[in-house]
């Protein structure tokens, strides 16, 4: 008996099928293989995931006739699409949300500074509360020191 190192490898033998190749190993048993689709088969298949997700088994038996695909390759590439289309639609909605999300904070921050600012922008009562306004002048104007009514004006010089 041989030991690991020294064992012989036998090329794999290779069949041209209908779908593809089938790679024999050194048992002659077969070995799994890909298949591979037209472009008119892909098509034909995204065509009709366009129209419905699922197909029901006489429909699923009607395109794999019609495409020359096995039943059992038609509904594992339904599968495989019906997963790539939630990744993708997930993807989608959870972008669609962040940019939701941020325009809301955008708008939210916008109207409480509109909020704040409507005191600023009301005409002011002359009877008003002085600290009030000299609130409203410093918040609004760089450095807003205290402004003097005219007569408070006179009296200091």
């Amino acid at each position: 008996m041989r030991g690991a190192s020294e064992m012989v490898q036998l090329p794999l033998l290779l069949l041209m099928g209908h779908q593809g190749s089938i790679l024999l190993d050194k048992d002659g048993k077969r070995k799994h293989t890909r298949p591979t689709f037209s472009g008119q088969q892909i098509f034909a298949l995204e065509k009709t995931f366009e129209q419905t997700k699922y197909l029901a088994g006489p429909e699923r038996a009607r395109l794999a006739y019609s495409l020359g695909m096995t039943e059992s390759q038609v509904k594992v590439w339904f599968q495989n699409r019906r997963t790539k289309w939630r990744k993708k639609h997930a993807a989608e909605m959870a972008t669609a949300k962040k940019k939701q999300d941020s325009e809301t904070e955008r708008l939210k921050g916008a109207s409480e500074n509109e909020e704040e600012d409507d005191d600023y922008n009301k005409p002011l009562d002359p009877n008003s509360d002085d600290e009030k306004i000299t609130q409203l002048l410093k918040k609004h104007k760089p450095g807003g020191g205290l402004l003097l009514h005219a007569s408070e004006a006179e009296g200091a010089s």
